[in-house]
Parts: structure tokens; sequence; C-alpha cells
């Protein structure tokens, strides 16, 4: 008989059957030794416990052991686990794919641009694994977790077409500089009262303004009525989807609840519905007024009421697709802004170099401002420059966000890939590869100024936004917004370091949802001449 849990049960009858206590004693001792036996053979497979229970010949990827039945839960759950998993597959050769395990989940994470288009590119990895809170935030009707399938095209299509086309988002910039303009405004206050201004609120209230703007057709007063509840909505939604559950990787601890993830999520679930389906309700009964309903050229809600036949959603789909919008759509600008500033702060050279480049090309238009049309940004290529250097050193999102499901079995090169398999690609150790880029740690826009590297997911060396099927559909607004903000940003103030060096910036990371500051960034901003500040 083979060594398993049947030799552990007939084990236990002889103990119970044995008639002498010594020999009891000596079988239980048997017992103990083999389940101990057992658990080290499973915990010593590469990749470790839940790659021990996949019954395949083919050759164990290699991996990291981890803790029994845990596997690497400490590791993942760390708020550096993109730098940990990266020093962990290098120190393992394992830079092409490595396997480790989270619970009864199967992990494998990619290192390597090769492999890392293998994964988001394959046909085989179109699912997302979809966690608990983001099921129950109603994110499966959604386009970021929907399973592939004729509804997740639907919603693809609609975005291509009506969301983020090129026309929508040039026909959206005049209210991006106003949004940036506020921002100034409100910087300049700040450094009037305080000396210094942090500026991660401001970004972040900007932001979350700007995509409330886009999506819901309103502005929102962040001090009363509907703008506090709807900062409170959306804290508690990245504090919920940021979480480790261990319900989602040890299922039958999920009816547990350990960490009040489902009955937190449930109750935020109905506020969000409450919340999104009023400002639905208002909308329709805008257009019938006015005898048309949503005639596309307002704002997400009027395009999604425009829509009939195969293309039209449900008002409950319609709630889920909005309510995405405003993750997806906030916190990653927010976060990047912060961090090319802080890379401002610490390089006044390049801040320099970007502001010289502002100044003449801002020269050409009356008022000396940036103008509104996005177009013009293309001729400001030592700012892309310091944006896609940002992007490759602080990626938002390092494990790029959200991962992939093998739907079915698979092999990436000779490695054979279970379906079921939870697939990740950490973008952080890509971009920090010496054996990719040149002076890997340094601080240095000029090299995208020798070398032209995409970031909208074509090159896998710096594909921040994804790649594939599953690429961030809202990249081109996202980039849009960032350009013309930091550019308004630089042209009117000069980024200085805080007289205090308790507030001296610090690059600690952090990784939530996004990959933030550790120490929100406090600065001086001191006003340009040809900001608009001075009039």
């Amino acid at each position: 008989m083979p060594f398993g849990m049947d030799s552990i049960w007939l084990l236990f009858a002889m103990a119970y059957s044995a008639g002498s206590p010594l020999l009891q004693w000596q079988t239980l001792t048997l017992i103990f030794l083999s389940l101990s036996i057992l658990v080290f053979s499973h915990w010593l497979t590469p990749g470790g416990f839940a790659w021990s229970l996949v019954k395949t010949t083919q050759t164990h990827i290699n991996g990291p052991f981890g803790f029994p039945f845990l596997g690497q839960f400490f590791m993942f759950s760390s708020p550096l686990a993109h730098s940990k998993l990266a020093s962990t597959a290098k120190y393992l050769n394992s830079t092409g794919l490595m396997a480790f395990s989270l619970g009864f989940t199967r992990v494998i994470i990619s290192s390597s641009p090769l492999t890392a288009k293998d994964i988001l590119n394959s046909p085989s990895f179109a699912n997302r694994p979809i966690k608990e809170s983001a099921y129950n935030l109603m994110f499966h009707r959604a386009m970021g977790f929907a399973p592939y399938g004729d509804y997740w095209r639907n919603l693809r299509r609609i975005s291509a077409t009506y969301l983020f086309s090129p026309r929508r988002i040039e026909g959206s910039s005049f209210y991006r500089k106003v949004c940036g303009e506020r921002m100034i405004e409100e910087i300049a206050v700040a450094m009037k009262r305080e000396r210094v201004v942090a500026v991660r609120k401001i970004l972040h209230l900007g932001s979350l303004n700007h995509v409330m703007k886009v999506v819901f057709g309103r502005d929102f007063d962040f001090n009363r009525g509907d703008g506090i509840e709807l900062m409170d909505l959306v804290r508690e939604g990245y504090e919920l989807l940021g979480s480790f559950n261990w319900g989602d990787h040890v299922h039958f601890l999920g009816w547990l609840d350990l960490n009040g993830v489902r009955k937190r999520s449930k109750n935020l679930a109905c506020r969000v519905r409450s919340f999104v389906g009023k400002i639905i309700e208002e909308h329709r009964a805008k257009g019938e007024a006015n005898g048309v309903l949503g005639d596309g050229g307002g704002d997400f809600v009027d395009v999604l009421l425009n829509l009939h036949g195969e293309e039209g959603l449900g008002d409950s789909d319609m709630v889920a697709v909005l309510w995405e919008m405003i993750f997806r759509g906030t916190d990653t600008v927010a976060i990047l802004l912060e961090w090319i500033l802080a890379r401002m702060v610490l390089h006044p050279e390049i801040q320099s170099k970007a502001q010289f480049e502002i100044e003449e090309f801002a020269g050409r238009f009356t008022g000396k401002t940036i103008p509104t049309f996005d177009s013009g940004i293309n001729e400001l290529p030592y700012l892309q420059a310091i944006v896609k250097e940002t992007l490759r050193l602080h990626p938002p999102g390092p494990l790029l966000s959200w991962a992939r499901l093998a739907i079915t079995d698979v092999h990436i090169g000779h490695s054979f890939i279970p379906q079921g398999t939870m697939a990740m690609v950490n973008m952080w150790a890509i971009t920090h590869d010496e054996n990719i880029w040149e002076n890997p740690n340094n601080f240095e826009p000029e090299r995208f100024m020798r070398e032209k590297v995409g970031v909208l997911g074509s090159d896998l060396r710096l594909a921040p936004f994804g790649s594939g099927r599953r690429v961030c559909p809202g990249k081109a607004m996202g980039l849009a917004t960032v350009h013309l903000w930091l550019a308004q940003l630089l042209q009117n103030f000069r980024w200085l370091p805080s007289l205090d060096e308790k507030e001296s910036v610090d690059l600690s990371e952090r990784l939530m949802l996004s990959m933030e500051m550790e120490r929100p960034l406090v600065c001086r901003a001191l006003p340009r001449k040809s900001g608009i500040v001075n009039g």
C-alpha cells in the first residue's frame, strides 16, 4: 500500500485495537511520525503545499517551499511583496517563472518580459481570479473581473467605442485643465498657510473630482453632503480591495469571515447601489424630461443610458461598471503624480530641464499657458520621459494590480500550468532588472530620450497598464491626465524640499491596492513668475 492517508487510518485502527498500553503508545508515536512525514513531503514540493496536490508526472516549476499549509502568506501580504518576490525569484534563478502557494491556491509569477508576454497574451489566461471583496462589491459584472465571454466582450467594445475613444478623451481635456488649475490654487493656499504642502490629499481629491465629472457629470464638495459620503465609500472600497483575505485561498475558512471582509463589503455594496443608482435615476429623469435619453455627448452615465439592444446594460450592471471606473481612474493618477513630484524635489536639475521645455512650448500660445488639447503634450518629449521613468521605478501596480487565472491546462515554455492556477507578472522586478535596464535603480529620464519605449502594453519591458486582452482600458485617458497636470504643476511651481528635516523626502514604498509612498510627500511649492498663480 503506498504511504498516505489510508496507511495512517490503518495505524489508527491498530492503536485502537491494541491491548497493551506500550503497544498503543508505540503505535500513536508511529502515527505522529507518519503524519509529520506526510506534511513535510507536501511542504517540500517545489512551490509549496498547493503544488503538492497536483497529480502530474511533469517536472514541477521551481519555487520556495513556504510554510506548511500557509505557503507564502507572510511574503505576499507584506507591504514590500513585490521586492521580496523579485529577490526570491532571483535567488532561485527562477525569474522566468516561479511557483508558490497561498493556502490551497497555486500561483506562478513571471519576472521576465518573455514569459510575461506568454501569460498576458494567452487566451488560456483570459480570466481573473476574483476576490470575495471584489465579488461582493459587484466587480464581477464590471470589466476588470467579468469572466471572459460575450458579456465581457460587450463591455470591452463599449469602453473602446464610447467611454475611452480618442474623441471623448480629447473632448474632456478642458475640464482636465480646470481641475489642474484648481489644484494649483489649493497648493498656493496651503503654502501661504503652512509654508509647506502635503500634496497627497490635494492630488487625490483633484483626481477623484475629475473622475466624478467624467463619469457622473458632477462636481462634488468634499466638505459636505454627498461629497463626504463619496469619500467614505471610496476609502472603504480601497481598504477592502487592498486587504488580504484568507477566505480567498483557504476556502473552508471563508464561512468564518475572520477579517470581516464579507460583512463589510456587502454593507458597502448596498450603499454604493443606493449612491450610484440615485445618480443614474437623476440622469434618466433629466434625459426623459428633455425628450433625449443620453445623446452620447455627455458623461459616462449618459453614454450607458443611450445604449440599446445587445449593447444595453441593466441598472445593476451600470452601477458595477461606473463604480469600477472610479476605482481605476482615481488612485493611479494621484499616486503616480506624488511619486513624480517627489522625484522633482530630489532632482532639481531634471525639474529645471522639464520647466524649460514647458516654457518654450507654452510661449507659442496666448497667455503662455498649457493649451487644453492633449495632442500638444506630444511636443513635450522630456516631460513624457519623466513620466515613463517614474512608471519604471515606481509602477503603481508593481504586480499589475490584478492577477490572471488559467481557464485551461496550458504550457508556458516547457512548464506545465494546470487549470485553476493564478498567474501574476512582477512588473517591478522587470523594471529593476539590471539585465534589461542600465543603472536600473537610478532616476534617468534621458534613457527614454535615447530609446523609444512605449508604455501601453506592446513592450513588456515596461507595461505598467498590463497587456493583452485585459490591458487597462483607460490607460490613454490616465496618461493624458498625468501629462497635463504635471505640465501645469511644473509651470506654476518650483518644487523644493521642506526646511524641516523630519519632512525630508522618503522614497520607501508600501504596496496596498497600489504602490504608494510609505511617508506622504511634504515639500515646498514656490510660485514661478510664469505661473497663473502670479496672475
